[in-house]
């Protein structure tokens, strides 16, 4: 009887270990003899079909487990129809052996459409599926309750390349997005929302201050010069010089065969071989801050180029005032592969220190919204439409080094957790300081406040700094001691954190420390004092307004400085002007500070704030249609306020294609644009080609979409009253039949005469 007992338990335990392995054993073989990799490092198959199938996004939690993301409803054919599928999921991933490999896979949410975007937070996890971001509660590894954050997140009938994603927890305990103007926090119970500068395509990553990084599809890396929400104080001023920098003019890459791309017929993509020479799907970034790599790759930015089945390395230069990138090698890619399926989409520091590369693997990676009939033709002439329910995660390390191991955060006391804030793996400190967080271990607050003015260990000072922050422990006499003694960028986040102390009992030891630290001659210092003193000024202008002057007369020619002081004076800038005069200053030694206080003076009498900061009204009925198209399909590149957005598409607003010929507007939304393109005789060599729209919306759509611009957009017409009548359908039809041969350029439309 006991025999047959333990027969049957043997049997029962068999059973239970293969409803866990749900497919490792019997994936595919996965070789990487297609691959090539920097010297030193090797490529490992973490987790691999049919354990997942298309990933987008994934994240780690405390034990070290995947979290993917799962877009499988991503073009399932050519024409892509089925999309609204409702087959994306979440799924845990987990029972990795030696080499790294996952042996199990167990869906967490499924029934999502298109899903993109993944953050484990708060105990919880925080994702997107548009329009929804979404943030539900684990309860043993199933979901609890599931709470609303923000229905309009991303638009749900937006291009899927066109949509907010990201969602990267800051040093700064903000959680913010690609594609979009919000960030978030949990504070209190409560979700908090606030404007955020918009930054990027697909894919956010930040350094080990918490400078964001990101990218558009032809800018491989672009980039923040300063901490974020630091220079956008002033809403009536929008802020170009030190935010959405293009980091590097070298968008060269070399891939290692042919691959098809969306407009390899344009002159300048592929070299004579046929081969892509220069990016047009970045996508991915992510600044390495692991310790597993040698010491030359800690915060080395490397970024995605699906279309030509490569991951690229750039090494970063932080300089006083701005960032730069420079390619690690002008021959080569850090990772390489002759596979057409290898879709690298996003990269990832791990736990372990080692680096992830989340490969879709998918054959079509065009939207149909903006694939031309060029690629349609290659992407079926190699039958990669046909490359479907496939979708892996690789793991990257060092050879010469082992991978760390993860600690085991659900048993980690609170002095413990202090103690990791200090490690070289950043993925470990983020996780440290928001275990600390969300679990307000208060008692640990005397620990945090020694470590936060450490002279030897700056970036574990900043963690303490806002681990404080998040345990609403901080005080003016803390942040004081921390900006008065602490190195450059330790001394930045105090100050930008002070902003809030700013009463009038704290301006006379303020005072002192803005002296002191003005003193130091230290530019970083400099800096964020011009971003910090706005609030102070707002106190106590007589007192703080001077000091702005001279920090502005310190930097006359630097617009950096200049719009991070008229950053500063919100609400202060004809007080401004007048202390400048009322001094003896002489106002024609800060022409650029000038300019920029008479265009933000200007924009505040007409009240036009930061599209940031301005919910856009609903418009008439009859508009309807061309907003919402305006909205999921063009401003994505053109911008909400029609203000153009850099790298991407030039400005509408005050366009004369937009205010010109019916004919002409018409033409281009019909057939799209090929750049450069003059607009009010600046010349704009934007992202790529605008689309095509004419196999895309109705006749109807698209005079709907030139009535919303010409409303919008163009300049009122004294001659009608009324405004502009609106375009009609049959003008729209009639232009069909003027069907070009090829996209429209600037020079095409000219020659039109319309």
């Amino acid at each position: 009887m006991e025999s047959r007992r333990l027969a049957l338990l043997f049997f029962c335990t068999t059973l239970l270990v293969a409803a866990c392995m749900t497919g490792a054993d019997k994936g595919p073989a996965v070789s990487f003899d297609q691959y090539t990799i920097a010297d030193g490092f090797e490529i490992q198959l973490a987790v691999s079909e049919p354990l997942i199938e298309a990933p987008v996004a994934m994240d780690f939690d405390n034990s070290g487990r995947m979290w993917v993301v799962e877009m499988r409803g991503f073009m399932p054919n050519i024409a892509g129809t089925g999309e609204d599928v409702p087959n994306g999921r979440i799924s845990i991933v987990d029972g990795f052996d030696r080499q790294g490999r996952a042996r199990n896979a167990r869906v967490f949410l499924d029934s999502l459409v298109l899903p993109r975007a993944i953050a484990l937070v708060y105990g919880g996890v925080l994702y997107a599926a548009p329009p929804n971001l979404w943030f539900v509660e684990i309860n043993n590894d199933k979901p609890g309750k599931k709470v609303l954050v923000d229905s309009l997140y991303a638009d749900e009938y937006s291009n899927p390349e066109n949509q907010a994603n990201g969602l990267l927890m800051n040093i700064d305990n903000w959680i913010y997005s690609a594609y979009s103007t919000t960030r978030y926090q949990l504070k209190d119970g409560k979700w908090i929302h606030e404007p955020a500068l918009f930054r990027g395509q697909f894919g956010i990553t930040k350094d080990n201050v918490g400078r964001l990084y990101y990218n558009y599809n032809e800018v491989q890396l672009a980039g923040d010069y300063v901490l974020p929400n630091a220079v956008i104080a002033n809403p009536y001023m929008k802020p170009k010089e030190a935010v959405n920098k293009a980091l590097t003019e070298n968008q060269h890459i070399y891939p290692l065969h042919p691959t098809t791309v969306n407009r390899g017929y344009v002159a300048g993509i592929l070299n004579k071989d046929s081969v892509l020479i220069r990016f047009t799907a970045a996508c991915g970034p992510l600044i390495y801050r692991g310790d597993q790599f040698p010491a030359e790759y800690k915060q080395n930015a490397f970024v995605c180029e699906p279309e030509a089945n490569l991951i690229k390395r750039n090494v970063l230069t932080f300089e006083s005032l701005k960032t730069t990138a420079a390619q690690a090698w002008n021959d080569r890619e850090f990772i390489a592969s002759t596979d057409e399926g290898f879709r690298p989409v996003n990269v990832l520091n791990g736990p372990d220190g080692a680096m992830y590369v989340v490969d879709m693997h998918r054959g079509v990676m065009q939207h149909r919204v903006s694939a031309t009939p060029y690629y349609r033709d290659g992407i079926t002439r190699k039958r990669l439409d046909t490359l479907l329910h496939a979708g892996r995660i690789l793991r990257i390390k060092y050879k010469h080094k082992k991978p760390g191991t993860v600690p085991e955060f659900d048993k980690a006391a609170g002095a413990e957790l202090v103690s990791l804030l200090k490690s070289e793996n950043g993925w470990i400190r983020d996780r440290a300081q928001q275990l600390l967080i969300s679990a307000q271990q208060r008692f640990v607050i005397p620990e945090l406040e020694k470590l936060a003015q450490s002279h030897t260990d700056t970036i574990a000072a900043i963690h303490a700094l806002h681990t404080l922050e998040g345990l609403d422990a901080l005080s003016f006499d803390l942040l004081q001691k921390v900006a008065g003694s602490g190195a450059s960028m330790l001394s930045a986040h105090a100050l930008l954190l002070l902003k809030r102390y700013n009463t009038p009992a704290h301006v006379e030891a303020m005072e002192k420390l803005a002296a002191d630290l003005k003193a130091r001659n230290d530019t970083v210092i400099d800096l964020y004092l011009a971003l910090s003193l706005g609030p102070w000024a707002a106190v106590s202008p007589d007192t703080f307004l001077p000091l702005l002057v001279k920090l502005s007369r310190t930097y006359p020619e630097s617009a950096v400085f200049q719009e991070a002081v008229v950053s500063s004076l919100n609400g202060l800038e004809e007080r401004f002007g007048t202390y400048v005069l009322q001094r003896g200053e002489d106002r024609h030694a800060g022409e650029m500070i000038n300019a920029l206080l008479d265009q933000t003076i200007k924009n505040k009498l007409e009240d036009k704030k930061h599209s940031i900061f301005v919910q856009r009204k609903i418009p008439v009925p009859g508009l309807q249609k061309g907003l919402v198209i305006y909205l999921s399909t063009c401003a994505g590149c053109h911008g909400p306020d029609g203000e153009g957005i850099e790298h991407m598409g030039p400005p509408l607003s005050r366009s004369e294609y937009v205010s010109g010929s019916n004919a002409r507007l018409g033409m281009i939304i019909l057939n799209g644009l090929e750049g450069p393109i003059h607009i009010n005789s600046r010349l704009y060599s934007f992202n790529g080609a605008m689309p095509k729209f004419r196999d895309i919306f109705s006749d109807e759509e698209i005079a709907g979409i030139m009535d919303y611009l010409h409303n919008s957009f163009a300049p009122a017409d004294p001659k009608l009253s009324y405004g502009r009548p609106p375009v009609s359908p049959e003008e729209i039809k009639a232009l069909r039949n003027k069907k070009p041969a090829t996209t429209l350029t600037e020079q095409q439309l000219l020659e039109t005469g319309d």
